[in-house]
């Protein structure tokens, strides 16, 4: 197999990345814009879901219609966008792709080979220049500095773009797989589509408007706010808190209360320890719901050649 952008190995000079690994600023404004909605939106819609918590407006039907939204999201991202078709850690077939694919886009984290482009470009750059998203490289020093660098990594990143990674260059496998590239090209309506099932879920046990609202308020809104911070937490805080079980040559670390909430993407340097490996959690304490569904996917046939690494490879790497 011919290899990929998720398998390439890190440029050993310091100069950074070359004009061709970085993304075209086309439509800045728009895209900043667009970003800038899908991130304070649900954030005042929150702020809204409070005042109806405190009227007594709403409903245990719509904390349960969040929680089943926000697990199979979840894994739409941790399973499809991360583990799947960023770093190949396993098989599967056109189907369960699409499917897993159509899952994280219901996220609302951007279109999948946009995500998994810049996802890849980390890899490659992770904590120096060239990283889009590292809350080490050019933000000072001290507290402010900290400071500085942890929002660029939370959130700040995604209104910058001069160091965006350039599709052709990270995802052209992506570019021309024609089920990722599918529903990559429909984000809009697969996102659209993640707040009309909660609606309707709404409605159909409420039994009225007002219900599918207030459904698709806490099912749609709160989730994508909920998940967006889970997510962009193991851009910034699992590169700055937590412990280091591996030498990685990076900042990545394990930040084990975070775990549990983003279906175990938060054993972020194991993760970099081994990228390619389908499961986070290596231990027998760290909890990986993502690696018990892919556990569970692959017993029941629908994937196949499961990535781990060997108890030796995990010893050679880990830290004294």
């Amino acid at each position: 197999m011919a290899t990929t952008p998720a398998q390439a190995q890190p440029r050993l000079d310091d100069d950074g990345p070359t004009p061709e690994e970085i993304r075209d600023p086309v439509l800045v404004n728009l895209d900043r814009a667009i970003t800038a909605v899908i991130t304070v939106v649900p954030l005042a819609l929150l702020v809204f879901g409070a005042v109806q918590a405190w009227n007594d407006t709403l409903h245990l039907r719509d904390l349960i219609i969040l929680a089943v939204l926000y697990v199979p999201t979840a894994l739409g991202v941790t399973v499809g966008f991360h583990r799947l078709l960023t770093h190949r850690a396993f098989k599967t077939s056109p189907f369960m792709r699409g499917l897993l694919a159509v899952l994280g886009t219901m996220a609302v984290e951007g279109p999948v080979i946009n995500w998994v482009a810049d996802h890849r470009k980390h890899h490659i750059y992770t904590d120096r220049l060239g990283d889009p998203h590292s809350p080490h490289v050019d933000h000072g020093h001290g507290v402010k500095g900290a400071i500085r660098g942890l929002l660029h990594a939370h959130v700040a990143w995604l209104f910058i773009h001069d160091q965006r990674a350039a599709r052709e260059r990270f995802a052209r496998d992506l570019i021309a797989d024609p089920v990722v590239n599918f529903v990559d090209k429909t984000f809009i309506f697969w996102s659209l589509l993640g707040l009309a099932i909660p609606f309707g879920l709404g409605y159909a046990f409420g039994g009225t408007v007002d219900a599918g609202l207030t459904a698709m308020l806490w099912g749609g809104a709160v989730r994508i706010l909920l998940l967006h911070h889970v997510t962009y937490s193991i851009n910034s805080l699992c590169h700055f808190f937590g412990r280091k079980r591996f030498e990685t040559g990076d900042e990545s670390r394990n930040l084990a209360w975070l775990a549990p909430f983003s279906m175990g993407e938060a054993w972020h340097n194991n993760h970099h320890a081994f990228p390619t490996s389908a499961y986070h959690g290596l231990g027998r304490r760290e909890l990986d719901v993502s690696g018990l569904v892919i556990s569970g996917l692959e017993k029941a046939g629908l994937i196949w050649d499961v990535q781990k690494p060997s108890e030796e490879r995990q010893a050679a790497k880990a830290v004294a």
